[in-house]
């Protein structure tokens, strides 16, 4: 947000007055030199052009304290600790009043976070964000860095924990004693708390006894030894709060961080061995030792080790699960098989069980994994660049000098022309040292003093247009089998691609990929993100094919953002009903968060194949498919009850009307415990949590919605009563759903209106 983080080519070559203003308030500095072998000198030689070649900080952010930080997160941090103020460098009148309504829109709602910083980003050239203050820094520290993300965690601990899920100030992931009137005053009503809650392996409460009996063993050691308490304090100090304080975490991580403060717990854990031996050294004063040393010890046994076994072995035993096992199995098995099939992965929990099961179990190494944030480094793109296992190289024009560190790491649009370019001509440009590729000569032509600007920056490569074409060779389309012979007419001859503003080397090089594969070897995608970079901006072109998406050749407007690419119903039924599930059905495991979210993918597959299949009138398969997702993903093991609607009204679709209603009741049973925790809450815990009520409502009509628009009339009119019920309870929203409520159609007065009514409730769209 701030002025640190503009690059100077990405500037108006014509505005030299805000141009020199920004390097008065910051200056480049030389980053570290990069060595790599010399061939023809036969020594190692600089790679990079390191001389300023580094932005350095925005003197106006920078302070005694500097806390809260990071472009990246802006939005999170004004969710809690409110908007960043800005002020214009521009004296344009239109830009001043977007910047007023802007502000005015966030203050009355009508805009998000999100807009607002969006507003920020598209006109950062003109506008300076102002830092946070020493004391909002303080505050930051206090509350977030020291309060959630070590407090919290260590009262995980020593206390208890709510559950397995990750807090974000969203009352989830808390800690919790098991003492009701203790946890009502934090967390609100513990009474009559929905089954899934109470369900809950990661819910674990210890009573404060683990934490009461280690301060029991601090003042002891603290009275007799004063100096071992100091050395052990110290030690638990730096390994917790100080860790916290030079790390400097910003909000929020992309998950829990608890693991690097481990090292503060055991030193505190030690405090509880001292502290069965400071009740020993209290009681013996008026119980003979013979008699109560033996006692505190059965005490502490009993307060400590084995409620902590009791409490953590169901969700610390990971024993007999192997659902990451079966969903990397997934995602290989959904690529084409001898066929020099590439995968682009995108992080850490759809590459690593991957690599697994491709280097530990040998399996499916006919596929080449490209973990997406890896490729923007030269050593892992040197390495893709190598045979692997029965994976060949792959294919790529751009060689190690002009990839490796310092080069080309990011490159950026200066617009010349409109013409749409071929990839190839395209990568060609990119791959060029000539001069005129550089921003110097571009710079040089429109008339800039190049004495502004760094040597570093000189030396980038930037690209002339935004707009390129990727041919499509359809002889190979069809010979490598992206697309089968029947599907052949909806080959499309070219797909055109609009790319950003800004290119890192992880886009370059897979667009390195796409111009040189020329459709002979198929390219697929792991899904689990929504930015079009990750799908190369091509997710109109892409196929379903179980676990991955497909690229191919055939267009396919998406219905919607959580719906990308076309179907084959053939080929993605024998692939999903060819898994190896593991044991991911299995009540005797631990559904950890990762494996419930991965469920989300799964069930979110299956239904549009289940909708695909029903939509062609393939209703055996459909059922099937159902049944496998039930049987496979059980509702009551993986949540996310919203995710279970299709297969409801898919059960309906294939005439299996009990089944429908048992899933029915299972969806409105919880849905009703839910609301029935929030009637027994106070008043104001139900102004708090007024977001979750509504969405369970919503949930709750959606469900007897399904049964209307399949006319299961009996069982409709039945819960519309208790839905009316519920509604009633929580009088003061009625508000928000006088227009919901559900309605249920006017009995049929002839045959034919029925027939014609049950026909209209078997068709899907497809």
């Amino acid at each position: 947000m701030s002025r640190q983080d503009l690059n100077p080519c990405q500037q108006k070559t014509n505005d030299a007055t805000r141009k020199h203003n920004y390097h008065l308030q910051t200056e480049n500095k030389d980053d570290k030199p990069k060595y790599g072998r010399g061939v023809a000198l036969g020594k190692y030689v600089i790679t990079n052009n390191y001389k300023e070649a580094l932005p350095g900080p925005n003197q106006d952010h920078m302070g005694i304290l500097p806390r809260m930080w990071s472009d990246q997160h802006a939005e999170n941090y004004m969710k809690f600790y409110g908007p960043l103020e800005f002020s214009l460098t521009s004296s344009n009148e239109e830009l001043r009043e977007a910047a007023q309504q802007v502000k005015q829109g966030l203050q009355n709602g009508e805009i998000g976070e999100e807009q607002y910083i969006s507003f920020l980003r598209r006109f950062r050239d003109y506008l300076e964000v102002h830092p946070p203050t020493l004391w909002q820094n303080i505050q930051y520290m206090l509350s977030f860095q020291f309060g959630y993300m070590y407090w919290r965690y260590f009262m995980w601990n020593f206390v208890g924990k709510q559950d397995d899920m990750q807090g974000r100030y969203n009352g989830q992931g808390e800690w919790i004693s098991g003492i009701g009137f203790i946890d009502q005053m934090r967390l609100g009503s513990q009474q009559n708390l929905p089954q899934d809650k109470l369900d809950n392996k990661g819910r674990n409460t210890y009573f404060f006894l683990r934490l009461l009996l280690s301060i029991s063993g601090l003042v002891f050691q603290l009275s007799r030894n004063p100096k071992q308490f100091w050395v052990l304090f110290v030690f638990f100090m730096f390994t917790g709060i100080a860790i916290q304080f030079y790390t400097n975490p910003y909000i929020f991580q992309p998950r829990e961080r608890d693991y690097s403060l481990v090292g503060s717990f055991y030193i505190f854990a030690i405090w509880i061995g001292l502290g069965v031996l400071a009740l020993f050294e209290e009681f013996k004063k008026w119980i003979t030792p013979r008699i109560w040393a033996p006692a505190i010890t059965v005490i502490c046994l009993l307060a400590v080790p084995v409620l902590m076994a009791s409490q953590n072995w169901d969700d610390h035993d990971r024993s007999g699960r192997y659902t990451a096992r079966a969903a990397a199995m997934a995602y290989l098995d959904s690529c084409q098989e001898d066929a020099g099939s590439m995968l682009f992965t995108i992080g850490d929990n759809d590459t690593f069980p991957l690599w697994y099961v491709q280097e530990i179990e040998n399996y499916r190494t006919d596929i080449r994994i490209i973990c997406t944030s890896l490729f923007a480094t030269d050593w892992y793109v040197d390495q893709m660049k190598r045979k692997a296992y029965e994976s060949d190289p792959i294919p790529s024009q751009l060689t190690h000098d002009l990839y490796r560190y310092g080069n080309r790491d990011v490159i950026y649009l200066q617009k010349i022309t409109e013409n749409r370019w071929d990839i190839q001509d395209f990568m060609n440009w990119i791959g060029s040292d000539r001069p005129e590729t550089k921003l110097r000569y571009y710079l040089e032509k429109n008339g800039a003093d190049l004495s502004e600007y760094p040597e570093s920056t000189l030396d980038l490569v930037y690209y002339p247009t935004d707009k390129i074409r990727v041919q499509v060779n359809k002889e190979n389309v069809l010979k490598s089998g992206l697309v089968k012979e029947k599907d052949s007419a909806l080959i499309v001859d070219y797909i055109d691609i609009d790319l950003p503003g800004a290119l890192a080397k992880n886009r370059i090089m897979m667009l390195d990929i796409l111009a040189n594969n020329d459709w002979e070897r198929p390219i697929y995608f792991s899904g689990g993100s929504f930015d079009s970079a990750e799908y190369i901006w091509m997710k109109e072109y892409l196929q379903l094919d179980g676990m991955a998406y497909k690229l191919v050749p055939i267009r396919t407007k998406n219905r919607s953002p959580f719906e990308m690419g076309r179907i084959d119903t053939d080929l993605m039924y024998e692939v999903v009903m060819n898994w190896d599930w593991g044991n991911s059905g299995s009540p005797e495991i631990y559904h950890d968060p990762q494996t419930r979210s991965q469920g989300l993918s799964l069930r979110s597959n299956l239904a549009r194949l289940m909708e695909a299949l029903i939509a062609e009138n393939k209703i055996e398969k459909a059922r099937e498919v159902i049944d496998l997702a039930m049987t496979q993903l059980p509702v009551d093991r993986y949540g996310f009850y919203t995710f279970v609607e299709p297969f409801l009204d898919g059960y309906y679709k294939v005439g299996e009307t009990t089944r429908a209603r048992e899933l029915f009741d299972t969806l409105t049973g919880v849905y009703k415990d839910r609301l029935d925790y929030y009637e027994g809450t106070s008043l104001d815990q139900q102004y708090e949590q007024i977001e979750e009520i509504l969405a369970d409502m919503e949930a709750y009509k959606r469900v007897i919605d399904i049964a209307i628009e399949n006319d299961d009339r009996e069982l409709a009119e039945k819960e519309t009563l208790l839905f009316n019920e519920q509604l009633d309870r929580f009088g003061f929203y009625q508000d928000s759903f006088l227009n919901q409520l559900p309605e249920i159609p006017a009995e049929p007065s002839t045959p034919d209106t029925m027939r014609d009514s049950a026909s209209d409730t078997d068709s899907v769209n497809p």
